[in-house]
């Protein structure tokens, strides 16, 4: 039987899904398309408006008190379901800049106990002092490469015999290089770091999950759903990791909870004065990782699994499916043939 969670989780998805399958989404692309076509010629945007018509049937209907009747049950449905996280163990990787930072000072407000991981010991080290600041009873720091198998069975290790039990692994651990498809270097590293970082830890934090019916949360992407140009290798590694642990969310059933975040651009080392100047879209909005950081803890909490932060960005997932002509042209206009080049370490 499905958990109380899980259950309005999925009527919830169900609704928006009738619902948006539904609703016109003439008006935002007609949006996007204005957007888009400041950057082109006179003829270009006259294309691009009628493909737009074209693909796009107008359809109205009153979708405001059907979104209120889900978030009505979903809101009453989990209304005192939060866990308490206070004296768990938490793990985090990636901890030491952006998202992960920023998660390890949710919880730390939350009173969980931490355990911090990344590649940068001197920056976990000032995130762990923060961390004990806001309410973390201790905090250890592991200095650890999660795309080596052994160097994963270390910090997990080390967090069990520490603490004596794990009861949320958080896997945020990545890194982004933005280029076109030909002139990508050292793509294995990408996969090595996004992806397998993540099966290595889970692999040896399961057996100590399953004793403590924690939970795992993985940091993905929307550029897993989006597929972004100059972004080919890491769209690939996070709709891997996607794919991966919706696989794992079945075997498991009730025993570990997996939440999947999926951010769109958040304020890190990945975006903060170099990502979006890089890619030339400096108009597009960056959530504030405390509040994405927020956001994810509450949603872990409440048992959900799926996160995608801002919300918004799910217009692009739609778009992509309702019209994938419009939405690859987009993009294409938009972000091919621009040279630009960046990686980061951790997020």
């Amino acid at each position: 039987m499905l958990s109380l969670s899980c259950s309005m989780s999925l009527i919830s998805r169900l609704l928006c899904l009738s619902v948006s399958a539904a609703i016109s989404y003439s008006g935002v692309l007609l949006g996007i398309s204005d957007l888009v076509s400041q950057k082109l010629t006179g003829i270009q945007k006259i294309q691009l408006r009628r493909l737009v018509l074209k693909v796009v049937q107008v359809n109205t209907i009153p979708v405001r008190a059907v979104r209120g009747c889900a978030k009505a049950i979903v809101s009453s449905a989990c209304k005192g379901e939060s866990e308490n996280v206070a004296n768990k163990v938490v793990l985090i990787t990636g901890a030491s800049s952006g998202i992960g930072e920023h998660i390890a000072y949710e919880y730390a407000r939350r009173g969980a106990i931490l355990a911090l991981v990344a590649r940068r010991e001197n920056r976990l080290q000032i995130v762990a002092n923060k961390a004990r600041e806001l309410g973390s009873p201790e905090v250890i720091v592991i200095r650890a490469d999660v795309s080596k198998d052994e160097e994963c069975k270390h910090f997990i290790d080390e967090t069990v015999n520490h603490f004596g039990r794990v009861d949320h692994l958080v896997n945020n651990a990545g890194v982004i290089r933005v280029d076109l498809f030909e002139d990508s270097t050292d793509i294995a590293s990408i996969m090595d770091i996004n992806f397998w970082g993540s099966v290595y830890s889970t692999h040896y934090a399961v057996p100590h999950l399953r004793k403590s019916k924690g939970k795992i949360v993985v940091i993905s992407s929307v550029a897993a759903c989006l597929c972004t140009p100059r972004l080919s290798f890491y769209s690939a590694s996070k709709a891997a990791q996607i794919c991966f642990f919706e696989s794992l969310r079945a075997e498991f059933g009730p025993d570990i909870g997996i939440t999947i975040v999926t951010p769109g651009v958040t304020e890190s080392e990945m975006t903060q004065g170099q990502f979006l100047p890089k890619i030339e879209m400096p108009w597009m909005p960056v959530e504030s990782t405390e509040t994405c950081a927020k956001a994810i803890v509450d949603s872990t909490c409440k048992g959900d699994m799926y996160l995608t932060k801002p919300s918004w960005m799910r217009v692009g997932f739609w778009m992509r499916v309702l019209c994938p002509e419009v939405f690859e042209w987009c993009m294409h206009s938009m972000l091919v043939n621009r040279p630009c080049t960046h990686q980061n370490k951790d997020r």
